[in-house]
């Protein structure tokens, strides 16, 4: 019996992690729960898991839960108590499923526990990079990772190369470069000149996945696949050559592994986000999803193109950033956070994102960020940069 904790539990990967659980209750049982705010769902989940944590980090929401559970689930608040779900010594699996840079912090406090992390949290890659890396190196902690682009690569390696996650070395495994997957989003065919007037809705109204608002702006951007981008050459130790990214508009490949003899690797499923979950919690054996399987017969023909930077100009940037420093890459996922919460909040256009995030990148870039404290200084910077753009020159 493995006892995990879940960061994001009310989030859509906290669902599909829960909805595992539910199907192998022999194998997990649920230590803690953590959330932002949402005192409805995480009673209706402690009540139904019974975990010996909860954890939101709204203070007032956490007043207001431990009110309703009493004494049957210990509450807690704040930033620190996430760090200490992950830490527990009771805690053997931790699924890192918050979204944005209040993951980084709690997946490294897994990380120097030695636990089982299954990283959903991109952006403690896309701060952090070499950091992370030599911290997961240093320890004996496993990680997997949960993003299914990244799942995908990570399952069509060779075993070296999962077992030495970040210093792997593709190159000397035989493996040419790394296709990594992207579906372009709600507007992959939508006239450039109709982009300025689409609404937060329509952003969030992914053709494939069923994923949380920010996700899905970020899907729609194409900075998902950007950041995704960043934490794959972490992740797999790539040079600018060894990784590229693909649109695939059906996603059913999720991502590819091309070898130097011309094979290519790739991992293929339903676009369900259970199956990579399933797989970082059992690996590396496998269990019930509750996925159905390709059905081949009834497949449409596949189709693969180039991604167009007019119409994604934050994959270009988040690119770049990879291959400017840290300090870029931490400046460009603390603007993005604030700009796709402006749009989300009808503040800005959806094209104000790319040019906000791109302002601030430029400004920001050249700061260091080799150490936590110089990366949350540069994050907390790059958002009051990001803040007051949109004040002066964004907003509606």
């Amino acid at each position: 019996m493995q006892s995990i904790s879940i960061l994001g539990a009310t989030g859509s990967i906290g669902d599909s992690t829960l909805d595992v659980i539910r199907r192998n209750k022999n194998a997990y049982q649920v230590f803690a729960l953590a959330a932002n705010n949402n005192v409805e769902k995480m009673v209706k989940l402690c009540h139904e898991f019974k975990p010996t944590y909860a954890v939101l980090v709204n203070e007032q929401a956490a007043k207001e839960l431990s009110i309703l559970l009493g004494t049957a689930t210990i509450v807690l608040t704040g930033i620190d108590a996430l760090s200490d779900i992950c830490s527990d010594e009771r805690v053997d699996v931790v699924m890192s499923a918050i979204v944005g840079a209040a993951g980084l912090l709690p997946t490294l406090a897994a990380i120097r526990s030695n636990k089982r992390i299954l990283l959903a949290n991109k952006e403690s890659l896309v701060m952090s990079g070499q950091l992370f890396i030599n911290e997961l190196r240093q320890s004996s902690a496993v990680l997997v990772p949960v993003d299914s682009e990244h799942n995908a690569i990570f399952q069509s390696l060779p075993s070296q190369a999962q077992e030495q996650l970040g210093y792997c070395g593709l190159k000397s495994l035989g493996i040419e470069k790394l296709l990594l997957t992207g579906s372009g989003g709600p507007f992959l065919t939508k006239a450039l000149n109709e982009l300025d007037d689409v609404t937060p809705d329509e952003a969030c109204a992914h053709p494939n996945w069923s994923m949380g608002r920010k996700i899905s702006v970020d899907s729609a951007t194409m900075m998902n696949k950007g950041l995704e981008y960043i934490e794959a050459r972490w992740l797999f130790d790539t040079s600018i050559d060894q990784i590229e990214v693909v649109i695939h508009p059906q996603s059913v490949i999720h991502s590819m592994v091309q070898y130097i003899d011309g094979s290519v690797i790739s991992q293929m499923g339903n676009p369900d986000m259970r199956t990579p979950i399933a797989y970082a919690m059992a690996y590396p054996d496998r269990i019930d999803a509750g996925v159905a399987p390709l059905n081949f017969s009834q497949l449409s023909n596949f189709s693969f193109f180039e991604p167009d930077y007019q119409r994604f100009p934050c994959l270009k940037l988040a690119i770049d950033a990879c291959y400017m420093g840290q300090g870029a890459t931490t400046a460009l996922n603390a603007a993005n956070e604030i700009s796709v919460a402006a749009f989300l909040n009808k503040n800005i256009k959806f094209t104000d994102i790319a040019k906000l995030n791109e302002q601030v990148l430029m400004k920001m870039a050249v700061e260091k960020a080799n150490c936590i404290e110089s990366i949350l200084s540069v994050d907390k910077q790059s958002r009051l940069l990001a803040s007051q753009l949109i004040q002066r020159d964004f907003s509606l």
